[in-house]
């Protein structure tokens, strides 16, 4: 039991110190007073644009959860599928490289009492559109808009083709346990007996069994792709307008600092350019990285003077905000059952 709790407690206290290590760097050398007069200057109404845009990101995944469940008859109100889009964030946030969101959503999704086989469809299928719509921009950003990634990029243009190439490779993956699941199965099992045969895994015929079902469930997330073209239709351009939430965003904070002379689309493409290169990163929330990024790529849109107060506000709104109000949510999600539970215990009492 103490070991799984420090292995629970891990992820938190891991992300934190990520996170501080993080704000000394970006306050390191600066006027703190200087910036938080030039926040404190900032427009309320683009303030709460960005703000807007922050909340419709986890929104927008709440609305293609409640729809991908009502088509598999699986209905839920929008408000709890908002609540495993909020769980999915915070689990994603402070986990390397997202790994704990989904099965978290998982969790709380049978709880709920959905299918298991139905809502690892569902988590499937938001996966592989939010790497495909990911990795479909970066190839579009690299095809028509080579000059100006690379002029704005400078020396992190490698970072932006390993992030590119990850993220195809993860499509790839996605895609290959969907349509060849026999192969897959393969290399999952050769994988899990090396790692046996060298003692770094014990022999375990549960862990078999979980490879078996994860190919299983991509297998039925195909025969719901082939089936229900429109929706899959709907679900991709969901899933792009979510996408593009946290890219508008950028723009919001530059218009809210009164600045002008750069495009709207010039600030989403190069917001989406960062995104695509740090996603993959195995750090919590992509923190660090995602910073000095965007003091490289936007030092020529931005002053000197607002470059650092215009990436606090937006790495505040686009993740440190979301993760606590995400945080909200799971503290109190648990509750919600603990009362119900209560309920029903004093319905039978009587």
């Amino acid at each position: 039991m103490t070991i799984k709790v420090n292995k629970n407690l891990f992820y938190p206290f891991f992300f934190l110190i990520v996170m501080g290590l993080t704000i000394y760097a970006l306050l390191q050398g600066n006027d703190i007073e200087a910036i938080l007069l030039a926040i404190s200057s900032m427009k309320s109404g683009y303030l709460f644009l960005a703000m807007l845009v922050a909340l419709l990101f986890v929104v927008l995944e709440a609305v293609i959860i409640w729809y991908l469940m009502r088509s598999l008859g699986e209905p839920n109100s929008m408000l709890r599928c908002a609540a495993y889009s909020f769980i999915g964030y915070f689990y994603s946030a402070i986990t390397p490289t997202a790994m704990g969101g989904q099965p978290m959503q998982l969790y709380y999704m049978r709880k709920d009492g959905n299918s298991l086989s139905k809502s690892s469809v569902i988590l499937m299928i938001l996966a592989l559109f939010s790497k495909l719509v990911l990795a479909l921009i970066g190839i579009a950003l690299l095809v028509f808009w080579h000059g100006p990634l690379v002029y704005y990029l400078k020396n992190y243009m490698y970072l932006f083709y390993l992030g590119l190439a990850l993220n195809i490779i993860s499509v790839a993956v996605l895609l290959a346990a969907m349509f060849i699941p026999g192969i897959v199965r393969k290399i999952a099992q050769s994988i899990d007996g090396f790692l046996t045969r060298i003692h770094i895994l014990k022999f375990s015929l549960e862990r078999q069994q979980k490879i078996d079902n994860f190919i299983e469930g991509y297998r039925s997330a195909v025969d719901f792709l082939m089936l229900n073209k429109k929706k899959v239709l709907v679900v991709f351009i969901l899933t792009f307008l979510q996408r593009n939430c946290l890219y508008v965003l950028t723009y919001f904070v530059y218009r809210g600092f009164s600045m002008s002379g750069t495009s709207m689309v010039t600030i989403v493409l190069l917001q989406a350019a960062i995104y695509v290169a740090v996603e993959m990163m195995p750090l919590p929330g992509a923190q660090g990285i995602t910073e000095l990024m965007y003091y490289v790529v936007f030092q020529g849109v931005f002053t000197s003077a607002l470059l650092t107060p215009s990436l606090l506000v937006t790495r505040g709104l686009d993740f440190y905000f979301l993760v606590i109000i995400s945080l909200v949510v799971v503290i109190a999600k648990p509750l919600l059952y603990k009362k119900n539970e209560i309920s029903i215990k004093r319905v039978k009492s009587n």
